[in-house]
């Protein structure tokens, strides 16, 4: 029987676990796979319970038959990271890739270093991105919203990403034009000729709920989330206030996979940094990269690159800016 070692005093009790706070993201993820749902139908079921179904076993078969520990499935991270990579996929990705991705996330992204807590790196952003450098075709064919019953089939169409990416190198700011207006991009139904993009991106409006919630339940705190939009809101406004081919603040809030990385991704206890200081500076560098990429970059997105870049800063933040030790006045 293992000993049961205690530090010494001053202890501090709460009711926080890996569970409760897992179960609560899938909970706060409700409003967007049921949005997901009903504007792309029977592809994003396919891809959604691909995705969690091959990341759910590949960490029990890795954890079973390679480290030889016993699986904790039921903690519900493996499923986290499985909706997560879902939600960051178009929604007419062929079952192979998503598989793929699942045992890149799993199998690279999280138990190559030891499993739940041990990995520096986002899972679900690993596999995203390892899809997105190999197969960027089938990746980055954003299909049409409403088309319910099809699947590989798909019509598909350029995301407003993408338009304002066209805007940039055109040097023509009448391209913007054609950019939804803004409770377009907020509900998420562009239709028309638009592409979607990734599924979880389409509704920033069940994004914002999921947010509220996990606030409410405090499962995290307002300071990543936050400052990554404040950051892009300031940033975005002074390029379009110096130059209209740069798209406005809003459309930049609204528009691709921001909402869903600040609010969801970013926020990840293990890959984020540990002080409230450092979570501010971690945001406010992850929204003004994130700008960076969209506009200079090769990508129309920059939203996972920016994670994972400062994913890999987050020890050095917490090397230099340190938590106050329990019981001492700051």
């Amino acid at each position: 029987m293992g000993k049961l070692i205690v530090s010494l005093s001053p202890h501090a009790h709460g009711s926080d676990s890996v569970e409760r706070n897992m179960y609560g993201v899938l909970i706060a993820l409700i409003p967007t796979v049921i949005v997901t749902l009903c504007y792309f139908g029977l592809g994003s079921l396919v891809v959604l319970l691909t995705s969690i179904a091959s990341c759910v076993f590949f960490e029990w078969a890795i954890t079973r038959y390679i480290l030889k520990e016993t699986p904790h499935l039921l903690d519900g991270s493996a499923m986290v990271t499985g909706l997560l990579l879902g939600l960051n996929l178009p929604s007419n990705l062929p079952i192979y890739i998503i598989i793929i991705g699942a045992l890149v996330a799993i199998g690279i992204g999280k138990m190559t270093f030891g499993g739940l807590g041990n990995n520096p790196f986002n899972p679900a952003l690993v596999g995203r991105c390892f899809l997105l450098v190999s197969f960027p075709a089938q990746m980055t064919s954003w299909p049409k919203i409403g088309q319910l019953t099809s699947y590989l089939d798909a019509q598909t169409g350029a995301t407003p990403l993408a338009l304002m990416k066209t805007a940039i190198k055109s040097g023509d700011p009448s391209v913007l034009d054609k950019l939804p207006d803004s409770l377009t991009l907020l509900l998420g139904n562009t239709g028309g000729e638009l592409g979607a993009g990734t599924m979880g991106e389409v509704c920033a409006l069940a994004l914002i709920a999921g947010l509220c919630f996990m606030l409410w339940r405090k499962v995290i705190t307002w300071h990543i989330p936050i400052s990554i939009l404040a950051t892009v809101f300031v940033f975005s406004g002074l390029l379009h206030l110096a130059n209209p081919v740069y798209a406005t603040p809003v459309q930049e809030l609204l528009s691709g996979g921001l909402m869903l990385g600040a609010i969801f991704m970013a926020t990840d206890y293990v890959t984020s940094p540990m002080t409230h200081k450092g979570q501010l500076i971690y945001g406010i560098a992850i929204g003004f990269l994130t700008v960076v990429i969209r506009n200079w970059g090769s990508y129309p997105e920059g939203m996972s690159f920016a994670i994972l870049i400062m994913n890999g800063f987050t020890p050095l933040i917490n090397h230099y800016i340190k938590p106050t030790r329990f019981g001492v006045k700051s």
